[in-house]
């Protein structure tokens, strides 16, 4: 192993770490993540979160003065990092350690979900600009929700999502299905308007959500300024019910219930409260309250692994 006297520290970086993300697991590899980063050039200093909203202070008092950014726990950490970072006004690089216990954000971008093969492709790694979505004034990194299956992530209890990762969501939110009652919206886009009850509408920016959503092959680029987004009108009978699930996990939107779109932008009206979930985190929403949905292209500088 090459001596520290040897190593020439030569950039700063910021780590955030979620102590509590998943089964805690990330704490006991803190020592061997630092020397990874060390042993790259990177003088580290390690700042660890203890409420909601921390990684989110940090990152907006503190990223601009470093080289790059990484984050350790579940996409809630992620989102509240990459809102930190953009506030911050600097474009900093972001890498993103996945230590949750599903990765849904991971799995779009090929990080591994090993922490030390994380650490170790953040740090020999190359950036990726993806795009940032704007929810009114608040940021969202790959997904805003409502409806069903959209609360799971924040309602699920932690020891079902440890023993069965993302088919917890799944069955948690399967049992929650008598609860649901359609929420009549207005969604106008680039594409043009859109109006009914809706059971479910997500604007996202992720190939699927494991276990619950998958978009068509092919429809997804994760840098083109464009959100794919997902209505799913109530079925009027158990087989509309069962072709729309089917439609949803398969990704083969054809089902009579679904309507399927891309856009940059969306206006999002409803005389009703709409319970909205960003990034798998309760954003709540009031009655009456208008949504202006905005995609901005290539805002985050993602650290990826380096092909080859």
């Amino acid at each position: 192993m090459e001596a520290l006297s040897e190593t020439i520290l030569h950039r700063r970086m910021m780590l955030i770490i979620n102590p509590v993300a998943g089964r805690r697991q990330v704490l006991r590899y803190i020592p061997e993540i630092t020397r990874i980063f060390m042993n790259h050039g990177y003088f580290v200093t390690l700042m660890v979160t203890n409420a909601q909203r921390d990684a989110t202070w940090l990152a907006e008092h503190y990223a601009a003065d470093f080289d790059a950014v990484v984050c350790a726990g579940g996409d809630g950490t992620l989102s509240e990092t990459v809102a930190g970072v953009v506030r911050c006004g600097a474009p900093v690089p972001l890498g993103y350690i996945p230590a949750g216990s599903t990765n849904v954000f991971s799995s779009c971008h090929g990080i591994s979900c090993d922490i030390l093969t994380a650490a170790n492709d953040i740090a020999s790694g190359t950036i990726k600009q993806i795009d940032l979505g704007w929810f009114n004034a608040r940021s969202f990194a790959f997904i805003a929700a409502f409806g069903a299956f959209s609360w799971t992530s924040y309602t699920t209890p932690q020891n079902l999502k440890n023993v069965f990762g993302p088919s917890a969501y799944f069955f948690d939110g399967v049992m929650s299905l008598p609860k649901i009652k359609p929420i009549h919206m207005k969604v106008t886009s680039d594409q043009g308007v859109h109006e009914g009850a809706y059971l479910f509408g997500a604007v996202s920016n992720i190939y699927g959500f494991p276990g619950l959503l998958k978009f068509p092959a092919g429809a997804v680029h994760t840098d083109d300024g464009a959100f794919e987004v997902i209505l799913i009108r109530e079925p009027g009978t158990l087989i509309q019910w069962q072709a729309a699930i089917g439609a949803v996990m398969t990704g083969n939107f054809d089902a009579e219930a679904i309507e399927f779109f891309q856009s940059g932008e969306l206006t999002i009206e409803s005389n009703e409260t709409v319970a909205w979930a960003l990034d798998g985190e309760y954003e709540g929403g009031g009655s009456g309250e208008t949504i202006e949905v905005k995609n901005q292209q290539k805002a985050i500088n993602l650290i990826v692994k380096r092909d080859g």
